[in-house]
């Protein structure tokens, strides 16, 4: 980006491709291409050098440290490593992988670098530095609080640590996330992807399991049985180890039998090969764009199943058995939101004043104002 107003004496110029270079021009002085970027620290050195005639010498910062490198013991890099190396069989891989990867780019970060201090030192106020200098986003520093959190629970259940300095730190409001999908949006994507389409089943798919985008690449004939679907979530597999169970709805089983499938996975690709988990959640995203529906995703179908289930009725337990929940921490999110809907529903006509009769005062239309026209009308003719 180029700043709207550069230091005096630096010029822009183009080259015949009208690429943008800038240059340092003083009187009496060959002119000194720049090649730091406008805005940066960096830039302002290299312009100051010019300025005065003396060579610039770039600043490089040191090579970071490879994450599988020794760290030093007791340092909060060696405690990512010994949750990496430990904590395999507590949790899924793939999740496990996720944590250690953020874990380690906040080893790498901080003007001293972090991965190098006493993790046994590490208070709540570093906890919040953390979250606020690498992420941007309300949910993204949620995520990072949740991460440290889940380290150091992990630390002192071994032993390792006798106190977490995430827990109490306040979750930050991130909005409602994903865009759940509403009926109208599900009828607009089925008018564009018809049965039989691979667009479909992947709606049906999503929308009649409640399964994560991340089970969805992996789901296949192999796991339906006498018309029920037996799924171990991948997300939860280690943790909590509960096995997804639900009948297979007569929508979901007519799509299935409609589409192409493969031998191991209901949804491949072209080339008749199964979707990766990225592959799967990308063109999902390009059946929603050319459904017209840009704010949709794969992601939101499972909110809006919880949605409309919760909405006809389903309770907490039931949508634990569902979803594959094993606390009510994220079915009442749904269930609460539901129950007022129908509350709402119900009471609204209280927000009417009864109207009192009386035989000598006309019933009026309307709700009245006390002391209004009409009534002071109204009790003068009867006086």
């Amino acid at each position: 980006m180029m700043p709207k107003k550069l230091p005096k004496g630096v010029t822009v110029d183009r080259d015949r491709h009208k690429n943008v270079r800038l240059y340092f021009r003083a009187p009496g002085r060959p002119k000194i291409r720049l090649r730091e970027q406008p805005g940066t620290k960096a830039f302002d050195d290299e312009v100051a050098c010019a300025r005065i005639g003396i060579p610039y010498e770039k600043k490089t910062a040191p090579a970071p440290r490879k994450p599988g490198a020794a760290a030093k013991e007791n340092s909060f890099h060696w405690l990512v490593q010994q949750y990496k190396q430990r904590a395999k069989n507590r949790l899924n891989p793939d999740q496990l992988a996720r944590r250690v990867r953020l874990l380690e780019e906040i080893c790498e970060s901080g003007k001293k670098r972090r991965g190098d201090l006493p993790y046994k030192l590490m208070e709540r106020k570093h906890v919040l530095e953390i979250r606020d200098t690498i992420r941007d986003t309300a949910g993204a520093q949620n995520n990072v609080v949740k991460t440290v959190s889940a380290m150091f629970g992990w630390a002192i259940s071994v032993g390792l640590a006798d106190r977490n300095p995430a827990i109490g730190i306040e979750h930050l409001h991130s909005g409602d996330g994903f865009h759940a999908w509403t009926v109208d949006e599900v009828r607009q994507y089925e008018e564009r992807h018809p049965q039989g389409s691979k667009a479909r089943l992947a709606l049906h798919l999503g929308l009649f399991t409640g399964l994560r985008l991340s089970d969805l690449a992996t789901l296949g004939k192999q796991h339906i049985r006498d018309g029920w679907l037996y799924v171990r979530p991948g997300k939860t597999g280690k943790s909590s180890g509960v096995v997804v169970e639900i009948p297979v709805l007569a929508e979901l089983q007519a799509t299935i039998e409609a589409t192409e499938t493969g031998d191991l996975t209901f949804l491949i690709t072209d080339l008749g090969r199964p979707f990766t988990v990225n592959g799967l959640g990308n063109k999902m995203r390009q059946w929603c764009d050319q459904a017209g529906l840009p704010q949709c995703s794969m992601h939101g179908l499972r909110k809006a199943g919880a949605t409309i289930a919760a909405d006809n009725g389903a309770t907490d337990s039931q949508l634990m058995a569902i979803f594959g929940w094993t606390t009510k921490k994220q079915t009442t999110l749904y269930t609460k939101k539901a129950d007022r809907k129908r509350l709402a529903g119900e009471a609204i006509r209280k927000l009417v004043p009864e109207q009192k009769t009386d035989e000598t005062v006309p019933p009026q239309k309307g709700l009245l104002e006390s002391g209004t026209k009409i009534a002071k009308k109204a009790i003068k003719s009867n006086t």
